[in-house]
């Protein structure tokens, strides 16, 4: 009894079917299984696109990670890294300084040149950075009476009052390297920094390591070194596909 109604619809449906004639029969036939071709058809290639969609932007994804966490990690790899080996010159990167008197930051890269220097790594100590509209003095200068205030000779500080950013300050230094004959230096700044310092430094033709100042603001609190991990990282990366310096990123990250 359950079977009777679709039973009967098809017996009814059968019945019209054969009351038309045989060629409309066909055409019939012929449009129900071309709609069911495209039918069968249209959803396994909508699938399929829908499935390497979703695919390419995974492994987008898991490439982007990869690249953002292999930076951070060597971010954090080479700030631990204190090469002291011997160099024709140290290098103290700039920092603030207010007028002539360096900063917390900067002060902290320039004891740690001192020290270099009185441990025979480099015969000079080269302090870079510009001013800016107000400054009496640059950066360099600063860093320089700095030194010799602290017993530091005249003939072994070279002050290169160039730079806005640490691109420009070691485009400035690699000119003068070119000058004088210095092929190797001593990269001295925040141990965050030291990577994409170094990576600038390679990029203009100056052989260099690091040896980062273990002491001032920057490394004070873990808070303070993870947000400096981040935004060196973001830095680099920025570099590495610009080439360009991290202005975007704060006047912390020159």
């Amino acid at each position: 009894m359950g079977h009777w109604p679709p039973q009967r619809a098809v017996l009814v449906a059968d019945h019209r079917l054969s009351r038309q004639p045989r060629s409309d029969r066909r055409l019939v036939r012929q449009s129900s299984n071309r709609r069911l071709t495209r039918q069968s058809s249209s959803r396994p290639g909508g699938f399929i696109l829908s499935l390497a969609l979703m695919r390419l932007i995974f492994g987008a994804a898991l490439i982007g990670a990869l690249i953002v966490g292999g930076t951070v990690f060597r971010v954090w790899q080479v700030a631990r890294v204190d090469d002291r080996d011997k160099a024709d010159v140290v290098v103290v990167l700039g920092a603030a300084q207010y007028d002539g008197t360096p900063s917390a930051v900067l002060g902290s890269r320039l004891d740690h040149a001192a020290r270099l220097w009185r441990d025979g790594v480099a015969p000079l100590i080269v302090t870079v950075g510009g001013r800016r509209v107000g400054d009496a003095y640059t950066e360099a200068e600063a860093g320089r009476n700095y030194l010799t205030s602290y017993g530091i000779p005249n003939k072994a500080v070279v002050a290169i009052g160039e730079g806005r950013d640490t691109l420009e300050s070691l485009e400035a230094v690699a000119r003068r390297a070119s000058a004088a004959g210095w092929h190797t230096a001593v990269i001295v700044s925040d141990p965050w920094h030291s990577l994409r310092a170094r990576t600038m430094a390679d990029d203009l033709g100056l052989s260099s390591w690091t040896s980062p100042t273990r002491s001032g603001p920057i490394v004070q609190t873990r808070t303070i070194q993870a947000q400096y991990i981040v935004r060196e990282s973001a830095a680099l990366l920025h570099y590495r596909f610009t080439h360009a310096p991290a202005g975007s990123y704060g006047t912390d990250l020159r």
